[in-house]
């Protein structure tokens, strides 16, 4: 007889303890509401109302068939088939923490989440590899994307926007993986930021009037520094009644804006075809009447579509790179160019770069997790080609036994050429730059 019968007889679930019971339980009600409920409709309601469902007919089962337990246990038994049946199981909890920013699963039992900057391995556990699995496949079942050996890699997004990356066997050697990373469920503001001591007062006044007075700006950075969160503050000072063309590899830009078109490349289908790219955008964005073109990333080819479009008139474009400071992410373009097959010399592609780029700001991840704005660039040419003039810079000056940096901002000697570009948009100029009125 089993477990869930005995409890029937006995009418009681007191000695409900162990995870084994609990486990029995919840896999024999999960069975019933596989064979009983229509879930391919279920799965179609917004997800309030998905969970609401599933509890109603979970606990018409547990009455009907007159189980007694305890409340706790009866809502760790709820909870986990709701998750399981249309959530992502384990990692339902971790996905509502706030807190957590990234959540990276190497194996059914080596979870791992990012919070303030810092990586912790967490209790949080699979079943097996294949718990893992069942849960990938959730979250690209309903993007009518595919994961498998012929086809091992996929990325997507959860319908909270949260980017995701699955990478399963054979590819990935030990057991498939997985990766979130999550979005904010408000936007970062450029007051978060300089709570957090992102960046001075005096540079934020900076970068508003940047993007009021349309420079173009590249934002630099490496992996998890924060590029798109400044990318989306920055957002917050364009003026209403420009028409914005966002283009990106995986939607993660939130503008609070009215005129904005949004687009989103598309990777190849099952059969190789149909795949639409960053560059194909791009250049369909030229035909769409912007006022500026705002790139999530530029990784390739299409980084000369944007410095052709930031050439000809399409100012206040903004764009993100990977790269460690000013000087590696003009490496980077300058390598990008030279893949899209142009036969231009490096004389050429500096003069792209002067003529299309106003400013580089760095945005670095330091040692103790903290994010910062360690640059922020203008260039300029002389007798021996390209360069690089720091506006403002951040100077680290120790840490501590516990990682914790310190460090001050600092704004250079340089006089910036964007200076004048700011009067003639009758802008204000920032206060720690009125002080060096010597060179004003």
């Amino acid at each position: 007889m089993s477990w869930v019968h005995k409890l029937r007889e006995n009418g009681s679930a007191d000695d409900m303890g162990t995870s084994g019971q609990l486990d029995e339980l919840v896999n024999h009600f999960k069975q019933r509401l596989l064979n009983e409920a229509n879930l391919d409709s279920i799965t179609s309601l917004p997800s309030q109302e998905r969970k609401q469902t599933i509890e109603r007919l979970l606990l018409q089962m547990i009455s009907e068939e007159k189980i007694i337990v305890k409340q706790e246990d009866l809502k760790q038994i709820v909870n986990f088939i709701i998750n399981e049946s249309v959530g992502y199981g384990p990692l339902e909890k971790l996905l509502a923490d706030d807190s957590i920013t990234e959540i990276m699963v190497n194996g059914p039992s080596e979870i791992y989440i990012e919070r303030h900057g810092k990586l912790s391995k967490t209790d949080v556990r699979f079943r097996d590899e294949n718990h893992i699995r069942h849960i990938i496949d959730r979250v690209i079942a309903p993007l009518g994307r595919r994961i498998d050996e012929s086809s091992p890699m996929v990325d997507a997004r959860l319908h909270d926007g949260s980017r995701v990356n699955a990478i399963v066997p054979p590819i990935s050697l030990d057991s498939p993986s997985l990766t979130i990373r999550k979005f904010r469920k408000t936007p970062f503001s450029m007051n978060d930021l300089l709570n957090y001591s992102s960046m001075t007062e005096e540079m934020a006044s900076f970068l508003q009037a940047a993007i009021m007075s349309k420079c173009n700006i590249i934002v630099s950075g490496g992996t998890g520094s924060g590029k798109t969160t400044l990318l989306n503050v920055l957002s917050e000072s364009i003026v209403q009644g420009e028409r914005i063309v966002t283009i990106e590899d995986m939607a993660e830009l939130r503008f609070q804006y009215d005129n904005i078109v949004r687009l989103e490349a598309r990777p190849e289908n099952a059969e190789g075809t149909g795949a639409i790219t960053i560059r194909q955008l791009v250049k369909n964005a030229l035909r769409m009447r912007p006022d500026r073109i705002i790139v999530g990333e530029v990784r390739g080819t299409e980084a000369f579509d944007m410095l052709q479009a930031m050439n000809t008139g399409h100012e206040g474009s903004l764009t993100t790179v990977h790269a460690n400071s000013p000087k590696d992410a003009l490496g980077r373009l300058e390598a990008m160019v030279i893949m899209s097959g142009l036969q231009l010399t490096t004389d050429v592609i500096s003069k792209y770069f002067v003529g299309a780029i106003d400013l580089i700001v760095q945005m670095d991840r330091l040692i103790d997790g903290n994010r910062k704005i360690t640059r922020i660039s203008e260039l300029s040419t002389n007798e021996n080609g390209l360069v690089v003039n720091d506006i403002y810079r951040f100077n680290q000056t120790s840490a501590n036994s516990q990682g914790q940096v310190k460090g001050d901002f600092e704004l250079t000697d340089y006089r910036p050429e964007v200076i004048d570009r700011f009067r003639r948009y009758g802008l204000d100029i920032p206060e720690d730059m009125r002080e060096k009125a010597g060179w004003l």
